[in-house]
């Protein structure tokens, strides 16, 4: 008995190392994405800011997946709830070119009570399988995503033309959304797309 556990515990070991390998290499989402002209500039290499629409297309392409519509929810009392970028830091390691196909992950997803933070990253694909992963990173970041309500404000009528003056005024100067706590539904939706994402085989 005594040998058989001698024999048993490497093992386990490096099934447990393999596992916690592959997870860190393993994104929560990836999706092939082709590089077009419309994408680049005269030299053919993507524009700098393109890659936060490639990034951007990943998330929503993540979140339909989920079987969210994209990223306009509305609650019961029918206010519409949605997301907007409130931070963005991005490194560029190497450049994306025309008509090449790129790889673009959700490499890890963080829940804050009011925010959602995405680390992402794009990468070419490899002819050499063996060749180092980190040879094919192109960009990578840091999203976050705050969470807001829309503030909606029915427009009053009115048959003077200062009060139309001062109505116009008020329009203009009134805040259109406000932040909010991720909703619990969004949430567990995450969270259940996060425990699947660990716990697969």
């Amino acid at each position: 008995m005594t040998s058989n556990m001698k024999t048993n515990t490497p093992k386990t070991e490096r099934n447990d190392s393999n596992t916690t390998a592959n997870q860190k290499i393993t994104p929560l989402f990836a999706k092939d994405y082709n590089v077009y002209i419309n994408h680049t500039d005269a030299g053919g290499i993507v524009y700098h800011a393109n890659h936060l629409v490639f990034f951007e297309n990943c998330r929503r392409d993540w979140f339909t997946q989920l079987g969210l519509n994209g990223y306009f929810l509305q609650t019961d009392d029918g206010e519409v709830q949605h997301f907007v970028v409130s931070q963005a830091d991005l490194q560029y390691k190497r450049a994306i070119l025309l008509d090449e196909i790129i790889s673009v992950r959700i490499d890890k997803v963080e829940i804050k009570p009011a925010s959602i933070v995405f680390y992402q990253s794009i990468h070419r694909h490899l002819a050499n399988d063996n060749s180092k992963a980190n040879d094919s990173l192109l960009s990578s970041t840091k999203i976050v995503i705050a969470c807001v309500q829309n503030q909606i404000r029915p427009a009053s009528v009115s048959n003077s033309e200062n009060n139309n003056t001062q109505s116009d005024a008020n329009v203009a100067t009134a805040t259109p959304m406000r932040p909010i706590r991720v909703p619990q539904q969004l949430r567990d939706i995450i969270e259940q797309a996060i425990h699947q994402h660990a716990t697969a085989p």
